[in-house]
């Protein structure tokens, strides 16, 4: 999709957007998921499969299983946007609520893990949930090629890192920026000090950006993103509403992150200026239910 404003605003020659909103589930997290779960042994299937997510690979994982015929358990934290938790268990999944603190999800899986013997299917540190979101950059730059700079969202690094390698793979040229929110930085400090840092009391509404970057993709990112750039919450909403106002997009704030990154971010004005800009939009998996309540106590 394209934006001639967007061309205007930015002066690329053209800014191209990927809408893995409109992908099954509503994310790009799908990919990852059937990716990876398709490839477990069958009986280990029959012992049925956990993953913890705060929504978008929950969702997945829920409806990857419920269409290959497996027993599915998903952990999510209790804070999780509501209307996340209600399509997980719509799609067939046992929902199970822990704490929102770092870890308290993977925490909370492996005690099932080890009770029920299930296979864990991690939501972003596992190279067939890596390779299978990595398609969304193959089939975006192999549709719409050529593309000089590609803009990720970051947060466990499963995205950025399979489409970095989808990325050079096809065209060693290509930049690959990683966009995070400033409030939950940890990629963003890993990269400049060269090593995993965690992330601490992490403050977005981009939930979906709030984990910290996985063992297995930290590795990638170093190899293969040329930078990472960070964006502030205000910058967040205001490229969300201009995907809601100007292209009638319905974008979840951590999808709207790559757009804050152009639009505000400190990116180097010759990557841009005349340039093929790629972003891709992660998923558009809202809660609108507070705006729609705003609206009817409004009217009443």
């Amino acid at each position: 999709m394209t934006s001639r404003t967007l061309d205007s605003i930015t002066e690329a020659k053209r800014v191209l957007v990927k809408c893995e909103n409109f992908q099954r589930t509503g994310s790009f997290k799908f990919r990852g998921a059937w990716n990876c779960i398709s490839h477990i042994p069958k009986v280990e299937r029959e012992k049925g499969i956990i993953a913890h997510s705060s929504g978008n690979f929950a969702q997945a994982v829920a409806l990857v299983a419920t269409i290959l015929k497996i027993k599915a358990t998903i952990v999510m934290p209790n804070n999780a946007t509501p209307s996340k938790i209600q399509a997980t268990r719509g799609y067939g999944a046992e929902v199970v609520l822990c704490g929102n603190l770092p870890g308290d999800r993977a925490e909370k899986a492996e005690e099932l893990v080890k009770q029920h013997d299930y296979r864990l299917v991690h939501p972003f540190d596992d190279y067939h949930v890596i390779f299978g979101a990595g398609t969304t950059a193959f089939e975006f730059m192999n549709s719409i090629k050529p593309i000089d700079l590609l803009l990720v969202p970051i947060g466990g690094g499963g995205l950025i890192s399979g489409c970095s390698i989808a990325a050079k793979g096809l065209d060693p040229r290509v930049k690959v920026i990683g966009i995070e929110p400033k409030n939950a930085d940890d990629a963003f400090r890993s990269f400049q000090l060269g090593e995993r840092v965690p992330v601490e009391n992490p403050h977005t509404i981009a939930n979906g950006l709030r984990t910290s970057v996985g063992e297995k993709t930290f590795p990638i990112i170093q190899k293969y993103v040329d930078n990472i750039i960070t964006v502030t919450e205000e910058q967040i909403i205001d490229a969300m509403k201009f995907y809601w106002e100007r292209m009638k997009l319905i974008v979840e704030p951590s999808g709207a992150v790559p757009l804050a990154g152009l639009l505000f971010g400190n990116i180097e004005p010759s990557l841009i200026k005349g340039k093929r800009i790629g972003i891709i939009i992660s998923g558009g998996n809202i809660d609108l239910s507070d705006f729609f309540a705003t609206l009817k106590q409004k009217f009443n």
